[in-house]
């Protein structure tokens, strides 16, 4: 193969841009949408802030593991190699077929997508502005990220830090908002299915963390700043995620919340008029950009780990040495988020069908990945000084068990979305036929 293609991939990210990637990613589109469908399946305004606060316990704990597996196993490719290294190349490919095919694309069109309608809301460009922007967003960010890796991670920590400092603005100014006094909030019954279908809403809107695997390749010093690097990124997400649905409860209570399909604008229109509500979409669109950025970034790296190890598609496991980025795996990337933007601006099928389609399948091999850890731990030597998960071997398990959880939950909403995104995995059967590149 050529050399080229075998580029080592260098150690360029500090913790710090780890961490503002992982906050990026994670605080993006999800808390705007999903609260009301989280409030849709709670009782009462107690349980929708516990649910949300056992959501984040959840997420720590799936972070501490994988803070484990990219410390021990530092590579580019991320959950791909953790599953290629525990079961072979078999199930390796396959997920790398339902990241590259479906989760992964889907994700930045999506996420492009709510962008281009908070800024059509801001900058109208007619019937097609949503499509426009969305369209141009990803062609704007797979650029700047095909020139480098330096300029990707510039872009994302400038525009992350203007995105917190805005929400942390909105924090205060609902908390301190005089608002109404009599709340509206209707009981009912809560069942395991209910808290399943809100803890898949809540996983989704913290979700992304995971993407930190993808970048542990790169990250400085991989065995030590990993665990900090992922940690601090979830933390800080957590933080902002409950404070602000804290402040939905205060300024529009928990009956407002479940009947609004906007509720960040919702708040803010009581807040601050329709001045606040214009405020919140810039906002929305800034966190939206971060989302978009951090996915094409560890995206990009999906399409790279499986070009290196499958013969027949080197050439999109090639790392360009100047700007030091896997150039052809952004490019084709990009292509096939374009065209689900294109299709997907005639029928506009939103945010609840792209977690009908990929959630069944994304919580499936979350769940493969958490048995990483116990593979990985039978098979150590003793010798081994990277960072190692704390209360093994519960904290692998409660993630199983989450997985397990939420899975069959997304199964049962997903209903024929769910047989389509596993159709659409099968379909990637034949890469099984391919031969692994030489190593």
């Amino acid at each position: 193969m050529p050399a080229s293609t075998r580029a080592a991939v260098p150690a360029s990210m500090t913790p710090t841009d780890v961490s503002i990637m992982v906050i990026g990613i994670v605080l993006g589109i999800g808390i705007f949408k999903t609260p009301s469908l989280v409030a849709s399946y709670s009782s009462n305004a107690t349980v929708f802030m516990l649910l949300w606060l056992l959501g984040g316990v959840i997420t720590v704990v799936g972070s501490l593991c994988y803070a484990e597996l990219g410390s021990a196993r530092p590579n580019t490719g991320g959950e791909y190699a953790f599953l290629r290294e525990a079961y072979g190349p078999k199930v390796a490919l396959l997920f790398a077929w339902a990241r590259c095919s479906v989760i992964q694309p889907g994700a930045i069109a999506a996420a492009a997508f709510v962008m281009g309608d908070y800024a059509n809301t801001v900058w109208r460009l007619g019937t097609y502005g949503p499509g426009i922007y969305a369209l141009a967003s990803i062609l704007l960010f797979t650029f700047v990220n095909y020139l480098g890796t330096t300029p990707g991670k510039v872009t994302q920590n400038i525009v992350e830090i203007i995105a917190v400092l805005s929400m942390i603005a909105i924090i205060v100014s609902a908390i301190f908002a005089t608002v109404p006094t009599s709340r509206t909030q209707t009981p009912h019954s809560l069942s395991l299915s209910d808290a399943g279908l809100a803890m898949m809403f809540i996983l989704l809107t913290y979700g992304g963390w995971n993407e930190a695997a993808y970048l542990s390749g790169e990250l400085q010093d991989a065995r030590r700043n990993m665990a900090r690097a992922l940690v601090v990124g979830v933390v800080i997400v957590i933080a902002v995620s409950v404070a602000i649905n804290a402040a939905y409860l205060h300024v529009l209570g928990l009956d407002a919340i479940r009947s609004s399909n906007a509720v960040g604008a919702a708040m803010m229109r009581i807040v601050a008029g329709d001045m606040g509500a214009t405020l919140l979409s810039i906002v929305v669109v800034l966190s939206t950009l971060t989302t978009l950025n951090g996915l094409i970034i560890t995206g990009s790296r999906s399409y790279y780990a499986l070009g290196r190890d499958v013969a027949a598609l080197h050439s999109i496991g090639r790392w360009k040495e100047h700007g030091s980025t896997p150039a052809n795996a952004l490019l084709l990337q990009g292509t096939v988020s374009a065209v689900l933007v294109a299709l997907g601006a005639a029928t506009r099928t939103g945010f609840q069908a792209m977690v009908a389609y990929t959630s069944p399948v994304f919580w499936f091999f979350i769940l493969l990945v958490a048995i990483c850890l116990y593979i990985f731990r039978s098979r150590e030597t003793g010798s081994e000084t990277h960072y190692r998960v704390p209360l093994y071997p519960l904290t692998p398990a409660i993630l199983a068990l989450a997985c397990l959880w939420v899975g069959c939950s997304s199964l049962f909403y997903a209903g024929w979305g769910a047989i389509t995104g596993v159709a659409v995995l099968l379909t990637g059967t034949p890469l099984l036929l391919l031969q692994p590149a030489p190593n």
